[in-house]
C-alpha cells in the first residue's frame, strides 16, 4: 500500500478512524474453563503460591524475575503485600478449576490507554501450572480481554538470554519485533530484551487456533495434547525470533 503524503510529500502513516483510548484494564476476575485469573491477594493467595513455587526445588523460576526467591513463607507474603494494590503492574494470581489451588502470577503492565497498547509480564508459573492447559488460557484470557477493551496492540518482553519466554511467546502467537540491547540493568547485571507483540488485526485468527487447542476434545484421556498449539499459531507469525 502507498502511503499518504502530506503537503510537503512526506509519507504519513494510516488512518485510525473512530479512535478512542480504551479504558484501563478492571482488576477483576478472569474466568475459563481451565483456570481462573483473580486479584493477587496476600491473605487469600501467598501461602498456596510460596508451596506450589517450593515445588522449583532449584529455584530456576526466579532467575530472570525482578524479585525472589523467597525462602520463607513470611518473605513470600510481603512480596505480595507489597504489589497487591498495584496499578501498573496490575497482579493477578492464576487459580486451577480442577483443584482450586493458586498455581502461578501474572500482571498487566505498561498500560497505555492513549496508544492502545498494553503488556502482559511478570509470569511466574509454579511447576503446577508449567505445561497445562490452564498455562495457556491464563494468557488467552488476559490478551482476549485486552484486546475485547479495544486494545490494539499486547506486549510481550523478555530478558533476551530467557529461551523458555522466547519459545513460548511465540506458541502463544507473539511475532518477534527486534532486541533492544543493555536495556536494563537487573540484579546487577545487563539485561537485552527481546520485544514481541500481537497487533488487533493479528488477533481474530490467533484467538481462534488457541480457543480450538483448549477445546477438551484436543486433549487424550492421559492429557495429552493430540495437536500442538505451536502448529497452529507459528503460520500466522509476522516475524520469529
Amino acid at each position: 500500500m502507498t502511503p499518504e503524503l502530506n503537503s510537503l510529500g512526506q509519507p504519513l502513516g494510516p488512518l485510525v478512524p473512530d479512535w478512542s483510548p480504551p479504558p484501563l484494564p478492571e482488576h477483576a476476575p478472569l474466568t475459563g474453563r481451565w483456570c481462573r485469573l483473580e486479584p493477587l491477594n496476600a491473605a487469600r493467595h501467598a501461602a498456596g503460591l510460596h508451596e506450589a513455587n517450593s515445588l522449583d526445588t532449584e529455584g530456576s523460576n526466579w532467575t530472570y524475575l525482578p524479585a525472589g526467591p523467597h525462602e520463607t513463607l513470611d518473605a513470600y507474603s510481603a512480596w505480595v503485600a507489597s504489589v497487591e494494590k498495584s496499578g501498573d503492574p496490575l497482579f493477578f494470581a492464576i487459580i486451577d478449576t480442577r483443584t482450586s489451588l493458586a498455581v502461578g502470577v501474572c500482571a498487566w503492565l505498561r498500560l497505555q490507554p492513549s496508544d492502545g497498547s498494553l503488556e502482559i509480564g511478570h509470569l511466574n508459573f509454579s511447576p503446577l501450572l508449567q505445561r497445562t492447559p490452564a498455562a495457556t488460557e491464563a494468557l488467552f484470557l488476559m490478551i482476549e480481554h485486552g484486546f475485547s477493551l479495544g486494545y490494539r496492540r499486547c506486549e510481550w518482553k523478555c530478558d533476551s538470554l530467557n529461551a523458555p519466554s522466547r519459545t513460548a511467546a511465540l506458541r502463544i502467537g507473539y511475532s518477534y519485533e527486534g532486541t533492544f540491547r543493555q536495556a536494563t540493568v537487573r540484579r546487577g547485571r545487563n539485561r537485552d530484551s527481546a520485544w514481541y507483540a500481537i497487533i488487533d488485526a493479528e488477533w481474530p485468527a490467533l484467538r481462534s487456533a488457541i480457543a480450538g487447542w483448549l477445546k477438551p476434545e484436543n486433549f487424550d484421556e492421559s492429557g495429552r495434547q493430540r495437536t500442538r498449539l505451536s502448529e497452529l499459531t507459528r503460520p500466522l507469525l509476522h516475524a520469529v525470533g
